[in-house]
C-alpha cells in the first residue's frame, strides 16, 4: 500500500487509477460485516432500500407492515460503539400504521428526492403514493393510484421536472407531478401489470417500464406512445464496438460510395432531362409509402414490434447502469439479460443465474470498478461480471429469501434486505490502516532477519 501511495505521490501512478484500484479491492472482499449492523423496526418482508444520492449517507427502508424508516450509515446511535465492538445503527426515524397519515398496508417502494434529503416517497398497495417531509415526519402530498402501487422512481438527472414514475398493477404508468400534486402524464401501452419502472441515467426524459406482459418499453415523456420495445429474439453479439472502429467502417462504406457514384455520374447525367417528371412522381409517391410504413411500424401503435417481449413472464427489476449504455433486466423466467439503450438488442451475455423470485419486484444494483451486478437469488446474493456474466462473489446470511440490493458507492457498502425482516451490511473485509501495518510488519521482519 505504501508503495502505491508513493507512486501516486511522484506522479507515476494516475489519481484516478490508485482510487479505482483501492475501490476495486474493497468491493472485492466484501463480507458480512462484523462492525456495524442495523436494528431493524419492520416487522414485515424489506421490501425496498436506497441511499440518498447528495450526501450517501442515509438509508431509507420501506417494508410490508407499512413502515419506512431512516437510517444514519455513518453515525452509530448505540453507545457500545465507542467501546470497539458491533456499532448498532438504530433508526433515526420510522412512520408506521400508527402515524396519522401512514400507510394502511405494505410499503412497496421507498425512494429518495434526488435533489434533497428533505423529502422522499413511499408507494403502498393501499393504492396511494405519499411524498413526505423528512424534517417532521409529515406527509406533505398524496396521489391516489388506480391499483396496488408495486415501484415508484425518480430521476437523478432532472433539472426541469420533478415526476414521479408510478408503476401499478394498472396498465397504465402514470407519472407524478410533485409542484402541481397532480398527474401529468399517463403513459398506455403495456397489457399487464407495470411491475418495474426506471429512468434513464443520461436523459432526463426517457423512462424504461417493464411488465407482466413481458415487454420492456422505452418512452420519451415529451411525445406520445412509447418509441422502443425490446425484443429477446433481437440480438447483437457481445457490447456495442469502439466509436473509432464505428467511424472508420463508416467512412469506409462512405469512400466506396463516392468511388461508384463518380464512375456513374455520366451515365446519370444522360437520362436526366429525359425522365425528370417521372422520377419526380415515383420519389413523391416512394416516400409517402414509407412515412405510412413507418407510422405502421410505431411500436406505441398496433403492429408486430408491440407484441415483442423480452422475457417469458413478469420482468421483476430494471437496473440502468451509471453511463446509461446499457440496461439490466431481471424476469420471472430466471433470466438476467443486458441490453444496449441505443440499439435496443439483447447482447445475448450469459449470466450464470439460479432461481430469481416470480411473484414480486426484486431490486438489482451495479458498481462500477469493478463492473459488478449484484442480485436476489432467492436465499442468496450473487455478484455477477457485467461484461463476463460469470459468478465473482456470494452473499450468504439471509433466512429467508432476499428482495433489496443496495450498493453505497461512497463506502464500498451493500444493504441487503429480505423476507427475514433484517437489513444486513457487506463491507470490505480489510481495512487501509490494517493493510498498511501489515505492511510495515513484513518489512521489519525482513529487516531483522537480514541483520
Amino acid at each position: 500500500m505504501w508503495q502505491a501511495i508513493q507512486a501516486r505521490e511522484t506522479g507515476r501512478t494516475p489519481s484516478n487509477s490508485f482510487a479505482n484500484r483501492l475501490k476495486s479491492r474493497r468491493i472485492s472482499s466484501l463480507q458480512l460485516s462484523n462492525r456495524k449492523d442495523f436494528v431493524s423496526p419492520h416487522r414485515g418482508s424489506v421490501n425496498s432500500l436506497q441511499v440518498d444520492l447528495t450526501e450517501g449517507r442515509y438509508l431509507l427502508s420501506g417494508a410490508s407492515d407499512g413502515s419506512a424508516a431512516v437510517f444514519d450509515t455513518q453515525r452509530a446511535t448505540d453507545s457500545e460503539a465507542s467501546s470497539g465492538l458491533i456499532a448498532k445503527h438504530k433508526c433515526v426515524f420510522s412512520v408506521d400504521k400508527g402515524h396519522e397519515h401512514g400507510h394502511k398496508f405494505a410499503v412497496s417502494s421507498a425512494v429518495w428526492y434526488p435533489i434533497d434529503t428533505g423529502l422522499f416517497v413511499t408507494g403502498s398497495f393501499d393504492h396511494l403514493i405519499k411524498v413526505w417531509d423528512t424534517n417532521t415526519a409529515q406527509a406533505v402530498v398524496d396521489f391516489k393510484m388506480p391499483g396496488k402501487v408495486y415501484r415508484t422512481a425518480m430521476s437523478s438527472l432532472a433539472m426541469s421536472h420533478t415526476l414521479i414514475a408510478a408503476g401499478t398493477e394498472d396498465v397504465q404508468v402514470r407519472l407524478c407531478d410533485i409542484a402541481s400534486g397532480a398527474f401529468s402524464h399517463t403513459l398506455s401501452g403495456h397489457r399487464d401489470g407495470v411491475m418495474s419502472v426506471e429512468w434513464s441515467t443520461s436523459s432526463e426524459w426517457v423512462l424504461y417500464t417493464g411488465g407482466c406482459d413481458g415487454a420492456i418499453r422505452f418512452w420519451d415523456i415529451r411525445r406520445a406512445g412509447c418509441f422502443r420495445v425490446l425484443d429477446q429474439l433481437v440480438t447483437q453479439l457481445g457490447v456495442r464496438p469502439p466509436i473509432l472502429k464505428h467511424t472508420a467502417v463508416n467512412s469506409k462504406v462512405s469512400a466506396e460510395k463516392s468511388s461508384s457514384g463518380g464512375k456513374n455520374r455520366l451515365k446519370n447525367q444522360h437520362g436526366k432531362h429525359t425522365g425528370s417528371q417521372n422520377m419526380k412522381g415515383s420519389s413523391s409517391t416512394k416516400a409517402s409509402v414509407e412515412k405510412s410504413r413507418q407510422k405502421r411500424l410505431h411500436p406505441g401503435m398496433l403492429s408486430t414490434l408491440d407484441r415483442a417481449t423480452a422475457h417469458y413472464g413478469v420482468v421483476t427489476g430494471l437496473k440502468a447502469t451509471n453511463d446509461g449504455m446499457y440496461l439490466l433486466s431481471a424476469g420471472s423466467d430466471s433470466r438476467i439479460r443486458l441490453w444496449d439503450t441505443q440499439s435496443g438488442c439483447n447482447t445475448l451475455l450469459n449470466f450464470e443465474t439460479g432461481r430469481l423470485q416470480t411473484s414480486k419486484a426484486i431490486q438489482l444494483a451495479t458498481s462500477d470498478d469493478p463492473a459488478l451486478v449484484f442480485v436476489p437469488c432467492m436465499k442468496t446474493v450473487k455478484a455477477f461480471g457485467m461484461w463476463s456474466g460469470r459468478t465473482t462473489l456470494m452473499f450468504r446470511g439471509h433466512y429467508e429469501s432476499v428482495n433489496t440490493c443496495c450498493f453505497n458507492s461512497t463506502d464500498q457498502e451493500l444493504y441487503t434486505s429480505g423476507a427475514d425482516r433484517q437489513i444486513l451490511v457487506w463491507s470490505p473485509g480489510g481495512s487501509v490502516e490494517d493493510e498498511m501495518v501489515q505492511n510495515e510488519e513484513v518489512t521489519e521482519d525482513k529487516d531483522n532477519w537480514s541483520d
